[in-house]
Formats: structure tokens, sequence, C-alpha cells
């Protein structure tokens, strides 16, 4: 997947949008699922699909809806396969950047850090949602699968000591000064 070509199709064309919108909807074949896991350094997915309603909003869009999948990615602990299933709500406005107001050089500009997400900006009649939905997607890996009830522990790994290395050399000196009257 190169930057200019999108992995799967989901254009939408702005100047072509119904007032009242449009669905779309997004279910992968094999073949790009399995090029989306080589991305994305997964395992496996094994679904992907979308229903997003998109419409028109202020000059640009409003997409909503949802992402369903299933991945597969190695256990941090046992490397054993473990999957995944995400359900994933999908909200995101796309509008033109706006080339009138450029804030001048110390002037004061308010941001609310506790609004929803900022809009997107695009640039000319279509927005490709094939990125926004890869990123939802990544957004919702676990960073650290593990099975369940699998820990270090049900290893049986050894980890030797409790304390060792120069620190707890340091350690055991500063526990003698302690004692000492």
């Amino acid at each position: 997947m190169s930057a200019d070509q999108p992995l799967f199709d989901a254009i939408v064309r702005i100047d072509r949008l119904p007032s009242a919108g449009r669905s779309l909807s997004v279910n992968l074949d094999a073949e790009t699922l399995a090029t989306l896991a080589t991305e994305l350094q997964l395992s496996a997915v094994e679904r992907f699909a979308a229903e997003l309603i998109v419409v028109p909003f202020r000059g640009g869009i409003r997409a909503q809806g949802r992402l369903v999948a299933r991945i597969v990615q190695p256990s941090v602990v046992s490397f054993e396969p473990v999957a995944q299933d995400i359900d994933e709500p999908v909200d995101r406005i796309f509008l033109p950047e706006q080339t009138g107001h450029v804030p001048t050089p110390g002037s004061e500009v308010f941001i609310d850090l506790e609004d929803d997400d900022f809009p997107d900006h695009i640039d000319g009649s279509e927005v490709d949602l094939s990125a926004l939905l890869v990123e939802t997607l990544s957004l919702a890996i676990d960073p650290y699968p593990r099975l369940p009830g699998e820990s270090l522990d049900t290893l049986g790994v050894d980890l030797g000591p409790a304390e060792s290395g120069s620190f707890a050399a340091l350690n055991k000196l500063k526990k003698n000064s302690d004692t000492k009257p």
C-alpha cells in the first residue's frame, strides 16, 4: 500500500453526495485482508467490515458508523496466536481547509481541548475513507495481547534472584549502613 494508492475503495465524492447522504459498506476480500495484516504487522486479519452513513456537513462530510474486525497477533508472553474481536464506532468530520482567515502572529487562538476531535481537512472534491477505517482499526488493537490467564509466572521461567546487579549491591550497602549505631 503506497501513500497514493488506497488499500481498498472507500472514496466519497463531496460534489456528488446527495443531501440526504448515502451509505457506504466495506467488506474486504481474502487478498486485501492478507495485505492489511502485512501492513499492520499482524499475524492475520480474519474479518474487516464497516457500515458508514456519509452526509454533507458544512461544505464537507460527516462519516458515522461502525467498524467490525477480527485480528490475530502473537501473545507478548508465549507468542501463541491471540484473536481479538474489534467493534469500534466511527464518527469523523472532514471539512475544506479555511483559506480566508489566517491568524496574525502574536494573536490569541482559542482551542477547546475538551471538545471532540478536530475535523480533518480535505483538499479537493474527494474523501478517501479507507485511511480512516485503517486508522480506527489500528487504534483499537491491543498493544500487549495475552491469552486468558497468561503471565510470566505461568511459563515457569526462573527470573533469578529478586535482587541482582549493581543496584542490588548498592542497596545492600545502604542496609548495612542503616543498621550501624
